[in-house]
């Protein structure tokens, strides 16, 4: 079976799943309370499971339905071992915020004093390099980090799945920057997925997806 993306749109974010030869793998898994959205369209590819759950980066908007899915499919959820901490204290790690950010950061504490997110404990800690493929996908593990510690992409075939690295919201594409841990790191990590060479980029936010065209020009901007 030839590799298939099925992009989905969620309520903050996007999420992916990967078709192959194995089954179906999910990138990120949007805010708490998205499962039966994610199941649904699971079971419309004529899935009656799931291999894996791998989360781009510890934000709620990308990992607030993982333990929802993993409960109800067993499928073991995969982070970075850097962002494995929050992720488990159902924590967002925003570090410093710039322009709109700022209002983000302020409105937080509040949204997750009414709404917290659940403690997601990771069952697979990954480090950059790793090979997914004893998972059942012939993928590599990218260590992208800036903004979160943790930040990863997942590498496919010819495609990178960046969560939050690049979006592709608004009028054209951009390097992060709303929230950062480490600014500079986000220039860096940018560079070294323009040298993996993807084709197609897989963003966690806005249209999807970008071409390596726009990718290599986000590090002239």
């Amino acid at each position: 079976m030839a590799l298939k993306v099925v992009s989905l749109k969620l309520f903050m974010s996007r999420a992916y799943l990967v078709e192959h030869s194995g089954g179906v793998i999910l990138v990120d898994a949007g805010i708490p309370g998205e499962e039966g959205r994610i199941l649904r369209k699971i079971e419309s590819l004529g899935y009656d499971d799931l291999g894996l759950i791998f989360i781009t980066h510890a934000h709620v908007d990308h990992y607030g339905s993982a333990a929802a899915l993993r409960e109800i499919t067993g499928a073991p959820i995969a982070v970075h071992r850097a962002d494995s901490e929050a992720m488990s204290l159902g924590e967002t790690r925003l570090g410093t915020a710039r322009g709109r950010g700022r209002l983000v950061k302020r409105m937080y504490s509040t949204i997750q004093r009414f709404w917290p997110t659940p403690p997601t404990t990771a069952d697979i800690l990954l480090e950059d390099g790793d090979d997914l493929t004893n998972l059942g996908l012939k993928a590599r593990v990218l260590h992208t980090p800036g903004h979160t510690l943790g930040s990863s992409s997942l590498l496919v075939g010819d495609g990178a799945f960046v969560g939050d690295l690049v979006t592709a919201s608004g009028r054209s594409p951009r390097l992060q920057r709303y929230f950062a841990e480490s600014w500079p790191l986000l220039r860096t990590s940018l560079k070294r997925l323009i040298d993996t060479a993807p084709q197609i980029v897989h963003p966690g936010h806005g249209r999807n997806p970008l071409g390596s065209v726009e990718l290599r020009r986000l590090a002239l901007n």
